[in-house]
């Protein structure tokens, strides 16, 4: 049984949804991907998780910088996915990274000579907690905004909400 709450923020409505004391999702009402990866019964219930990641989720929108480490996170993904969303945790608050960085840290964390910059943007277009899971910090090598899964416009809000250069 999967426990959900809404949560409104200024960007609009968030389902979060936490399993086994963990957080496993956050997702923007109708973005892309929506709940991927969960199959089980979902039931409208707050647990100490869900009131935990609005408590993260308001001081996030009132302009301070939670640490991601607050929370107890549980995304489900392949190994490669989970790879890069660790990844996505270490971007700094404020800061953005390009899919080429993150595919370069890859390569040089298995030890191999590359890995795909495209393999690395489906992983992060992928990320079932959005905002905790910082995909809105990814950005093209050429310093473009690319894609995001609840929308550009909310990618362009956050990244302005967190005085990021791009």
């Amino acid at each position: 049984m999967i426990n959900t709450i809404h949560y409104k923020s200024p960007l609009g409505d968030i389902l979060l949804a936490s399993d086994n004391n963990r957080l496993i999702g956050a997702w923007f009402e109708g973005q892309k991907y929506y709940m991927a990866n969960i199959s089980d019964d979902l039931i409208e219930r707050k647990d100490k998780v869900l009131i935990k990641t609005e408590k993260w989720l308001d001081s996030y929108f009132n302009g301070e910088k939670p640490s991601i480490d607050e929370l107890p996170l549980g995304p489900k993904g392949s190994d490669f996915r989970l790879e890069v969303w660790k990844i996505l945790c270490d971007i700094p608050y404020g800061e953005t990274a390009s899919y080429k960085d993150i595919a370069f840290k890859i390569a040089e964390n298995r030890g191999i000579e590359k890995m795909s910059a495209q393999a690395v943007g489906g992983a992060v277009g992928h990320n079932p907690i959005s905002i905790i899971i910082p995909c809105h910090r990814v950005i093209a090598s050429d310093g473009a905004l690319t894609g995001y899964a609840g929308g550009l416009d909310k990618k362009i809000f956050l990244l302005k909400h967190e005085n990021a250069e791009f």
